[in-house]
């Protein structure tokens, strides 16, 4: 082989592994910056999907999917309206703890669709929620699951009680966090 031919195959080698590199590191920030925005929603969905590339793709599926909504925070009038209902309804539990759950899973999804989600399954409901607030969706999860065991009778008192605090958690996020973007910052630029 001669120096010529030598120097061009070093040139590729280099170009190659460099290209290699590139593509890696590309790759390892797209799944921190998912990891960081989404927390626990993604290790959940890597978990069950059994594929970080599946979770990564069906994430971004999602943002997609969400900037198309119209999600907007609540009015000030909107949050005292919605707060005072849900003082009536923790107050309810006491007496009528089935019927308070119930009334809370109604006042969390009115307050989701005064935001602008879209209110269809809730399946779809979680996912689209988990882009905006990652960090509560696994509460709508559990407290749905509860509301649902407890219309067919399969969930205790203390069972709702956790039911609540569930439903608070993500009531308190839909009511107090702004509407979020890619990156962290708002959809309003603050």
């Amino acid at each position: 082989m001669d120096t010529n031919t030598a120097i061009i195959l070093a040139i590729a080698v280099v170009v190659v592994g460099v290209a290699i590199l590139s593509v890696v590191f590309v790759k390892r920030e797209k799944t921190r910056k998912l990891k960081t925005k989404f927390g626990p929603e993604y290790d959940r969905l890597a978990g069950e999907t059994d594929s970080t590339r599946r979770a990564e793709a069906e994430l971004g599926q999602r943002e997609k999917r969400v900037a198309t909504y119209q999600i907007r925070p609540l009015t000030p009038e909107e949050c005292e309206r919605f707060s005072t209902a849900w003082h009536s309804v923790q107050e309810r539990f006491v007496d009528s703890p089935q019927s308070a759950l119930a009334d809370a899973d109604l006042l969390v999804n009115q307050a989701m669709r005064a935001r602008g989600y879209p209110m269809s399954d809730f399946d779809q409901q979680a996912a689209d929620l988990s882009v905006d607030h990652p960090r509560v969706v696994e509460d709508y999860r559990f407290a749905h699951d509860i509301a649902v065991r407890d219309k067919r009778g399969q969930a205790n008192t203390e069972d709702l009680r956790r039911a609540m605090q569930h439903y608070r958690s993500l009531f308190e996020d839909l009511l107090s966090q702004p509407v979020m973007a890619y990156g962290g910052t708002n959809r309003y630029g603050k």
